[in-house]
């Protein structure tokens, strides 16, 4: 992750504030570092676009650009957006009139306003790279993801390609780096933020041992950017374009696109601050939708974390650990005579004292962690939490059906499925703990830790469920349980919706 710095709206908003430059990027990035930290988001590194490191894999790429002949100096002239950093053709413009009656044209996108700037670039033959990034898309039907996306850039590609303006008058733009050799122009901010990709894997020197197995995540609004600037200014430096392109979609506010001016901007620190980490993060990412807009209101993050992490979860983890039922505050021993395996439960009548139901609960949740795997990889993470609150919902009722508080623990009968009824519970709680890690990290090692899980027993790789019911030892069978670590996850009142208002106002 990391910081782009340059360009003109930078320049400009530091000149609004009284600053330079380089202070303002320095307290905006740091900014941004402490929100990544906050929500417990980690990061192999942090690059900002002003670092050494950086310019000088900038520096090295224009110079690939420039001797494989793939820029030559040209007018270029055009309507210029400088809050999105970039030309727009007529056709993505719509007029719009002031206050005072003034018309002025913005771009139909983002509804920033737009200038005609007339001025000499460097210009990239971008118009030479329509057909390969065609055959790049075609071969690689999953290179831009979800498909929605990939089909919109392949429409771009139906239509013609102009060349690119790839750099900026040095004496309109200072804050960028200079294009080598020639002091009067700046290079373009997007050729110098898109190279962050390289830079941050030691380009030119030791980028081979990663690129291109490289996925980058990008905001649907500057898809073009990366899906066809991008992939043609590699091609261009002689470098293959990255492996995949994932493209996700914006949250609105009650049907609204967030603005400053609407004052329906959420603040992600008093959302942390009110449902916690674990509970903003679980939202995002169980509502979200890569493929299309979703819309945020307070009242639905209360009811998703309500229903899901406090009762569901979190409920299942306090009755099946409460002492009442599991006295000894063990893992208990799974029998095999109450839960024997069987090939077919929708074929066979259900022996021992499992219902054709519970059969069937069974094979859901062991199938679950390659489900979750197969979604994580797809980027439908919204998909691999819906799969896995079912399986609690299931467990719930698996639990609920049986009733062990009403089992007498002292008949050794009832005893042999009082214990096979917990048993299969807390491994289903350790699947679920195990495959949420990366999603809600806090609670799932407050569960996992409550089930006597170590840290090394915690993989994704290697996660199995239920082995003793296919004959093979379970290695937590009989452990002493963690200490009671309290309520998983608290119940949120509805007055956390009021709450995050006033704190907004």
């Amino acid at each position: 992750s990391g910081t782009d710095e340059h360009g003109l709206k930078i320049q400009q908003a530091a000149a609004a504030a009284g600053t330079s430059p380089p202070e303002l990027c320095a307290r905006v990035s740091a900014l941004f570092r402490q929100a990544l930290t906050q929500a417990a988001v980690s990061f192999t590194d942090f690059i900002r676009t002003s670092e050494p490191r950086h310019q000088r894999a900038v520096c090295h790429f224009w110079g690939a650009l420039q001797e494989r002949g793939a820029l030559y100096k040209g007018s270029y002239e055009g309507w210029y957006c400088t809050p999105d950093e970039c030309f727009l053709p007529e056709s993505q413009l719509a007029e719009r009139t002031d206050s005072q009656g003034r018309t002025y044209k913005v771009s139909l996108e983002t509804g920033h306003e737009v200038h005609w700037t007339k001025e000499e670039n460097y210009m990239f033959r971008l118009s030479a790279f329509r057909d390969p990034l065609q055959k790049w898309l075609r071969d690689n039907p999953r290179a831009v993801f979800p498909d929605p996306f990939y089909q919109r850039v392949l429409h771009w590609l139906g239509d013609d390609l102009p060349d690119l303006s790839v750099s900026r008058e040095r004496s309109r733009l200072q804050w960028g780096i200079p294009v080598p050799g020639d002091s009067t122009q700046t290079i373009y901010v997007w050729v110098d933020a898109l190279v962050n990709y390289l830079s941050v894997v030691g380009y030119p020197e030791t980028h081979g041992e990663w690129w291109p197995a490289a996925h980058h995540v990008v905001g649907k609004d500057i898809l073009k950017f990366h899906a066809v600037y991008w992939p043609a200014l590699l091609m261009a430096a002689g470098l293959p374009p990255p492996e995949q392109i994932l493209v996700h979609s914006h949250w609105t506010v009650h049907g609204q696109k967030m603005s400053k001016s609407l004052g329906n901007v959420i603040d992600p620190s008093a959302c942390i601050g009110q449902y916690t980490v674990d509970g903003f993060r679980y939202f995002l990412l169980r509502q979200g939708v890569p493929e299309r807009d979703c819309d945020y209101y307070d009242e639905k993050v209360v009811k998703v974390l309500n229903s899901e992490l406090a009762d569901a979860l979190g409920g299942l983890l306090n009755r099946s650990t409460a002492l009442s039922i599991n006295p000894s505050n063990t893992y208990p021993y799974f029998s095999e005579s109450c839960f024997p395996k069987i090939l077919d439960y929708r074929e066979t009548k259900a022996l021992g004292r499992a219902s054709a139901e519970d059969y069937e609960f069974v094979v859901s949740v062991a199938s679950l962690p390659l489900q979750v795997a197969s979604y994580f990889e797809d980027f439908q993470i919204y998909k691999a939490l819906e799969c896995i609150a079912l399986c609690v919902r299931q467990t719930n009722g698996f639990f609920q059906r049986h009733r062990p508080w009403k089992l007498n623990r002292n008949h050794p009968a009832e005893k042999l499925w009082l214990d096979t009824i917990i048993h299969v519970t807390l491994e289903c709680l350790r699947v679920f703990g195990t495959l949420l890690q990366p999603v809600i990290p806090c609670t799932a090692d407050k569960l996992l830790s409550r089930l006597a899980v170590e840290p090394e027993e915690r993989g994704l790789s290697n996660l199995t469920f239920l082995p003793r019911y296919n004959g093979k030892p379970c290695p937590f069978e009989g452990r002493q349980l963690g200490p009671d670590t309290g309520v998983l996850f608290h119940r949120l009142e509805k007055s956390s919706q009021r709450q995050i208002e006033n704190k907004r106002l």
